[in-house]
């Protein structure tokens, strides 16, 4: 089986108050991007695999599998230069029912077994008798930009084991595994405009409608921001015209108006995102925002 996990943007991120467990609540509305997409393959047992032979062609001759755990500086994989991460990375579980391969043109520096297609397995291995697996993703979303690509990954994956092993899950109790992966994951399950509240995980349709509008998306090249260091530097406060408020403004007026909060402290660090913004709208655009915790930006623009 095959799918290609979109990304999401963020129509306004306002981040309310700290919470006890540490998360923040927060109030956002999730729209689905499809202009930027992986590559997700999940087959089961010795199935034949339709993506695995251009991965090893495109990214690595050959990549030998190593079993159990693999630390971050010393993922397996094929390197095009010495200090270079690797394109493509292969891990077997301990106990070698799942197999994971990772290919993506920046390199992979994170360990194959801890990617969170790999924690949607292990959920649901938890509480039903899955087969092995083999799991393929060609990673083309960026990593560090704000738009949710591993939140997304996990997502479809959970759909796609959903239907391989005919586990006959609901779209909520779906929803409530994702929610244990991150906190939009649950989101893309659904993969429709929502908007997000308490972690994000809490979620309530919204029509959103964006017809007379295209969307750019921009991924400024060498910047990733980690979501730790973004909420970091956060001040959580009550906007003063709250989220459902300012969405129902006309596109034309949301700028100033529907915000996000991760600008402030992401623009100091970096200001030629800034800069970008400010060239955005020079060039033409309605509104233009950050999404997430950035480094991505998005620009609205009237057809």
């Amino acid at each position: 089986m095959i799918t290609n996990p979109n990304v999401k943007i963020n129509l306004g991120l306002n981040v309310l108050r700290k919470r006890e467990d540490g998360f923040h609540d927060l109030e956002t509305l999730f729209v689905p991007y499809f202009g930027i997409c992986d590559t997700l393959e999940i087959v089961a047992g010795d199935d034949y695999s339709r993506t695995s032979a251009a991965l090893f062609s495109r990214y690595g001759s050959s990549v030998p599998a190593r079993q159990g755990s693999v630390k971050p500086e010393g993922v397996f994989g094929v390197e095009t230069e010495e200090s270079a991460a690797p394109k493509l990375v292969q891990g077997i579980s301990e106990d070698g029912k799942l197999m994971i391969t990772i290919a993506r043109e920046e390199g992979v520096d994170w360990d194959p077994l801890k990617d969170l297609t790999a924690k949607a397995y292990e959920i649901l291995a938890a509480d039903f008798d899955l087969p092995p697996v083999k799991i393929f993703l060609e990673k083309t979303s960026p990593v560090g930009a704000g738009l949710g690509g591993g939140s997304a990954d996990a997502a479809f994956a959970l759909k796609m084991f959903n239907e391989l092993c005919s586990l006959s899950l609901s779209e909520q109790q779906l929803a409530d595994y994702a929610s244990r992966l991150g906190s939009d994951c649950a989101f893309f399950i659904y993969n429709r405009p929502m908007i997000g509240e308490g972690r994000g995980d809490i979620l309530t349709e919204y029509q959103v409608n964006l017809e007379k509008y295209d969307i750019q998306v921009i991924t400024p090249a060498g910047i990733a921001v980690s979501t730790k260091d973004a909420y970091g530097g956060i001040k959580a406060h009550l906007p003063e015209v709250s989220l459902r408020e300012a969405l129902a403004k006309t596109v034309e007026e949301w700028d100033g108006i529907l915000v996000n909060d991760f600008e402030e402290t992401v623009f100091a660090k970096y200001p030629e995102l800034a800069a970008i913004k400010r060239s955005l709208y020079d060039c033409g655009a309605v509104y233009v925002s950050m999404s997430g915790s950035g480094s991505a930006l998005f620009a609205v623009y009237r057809k």
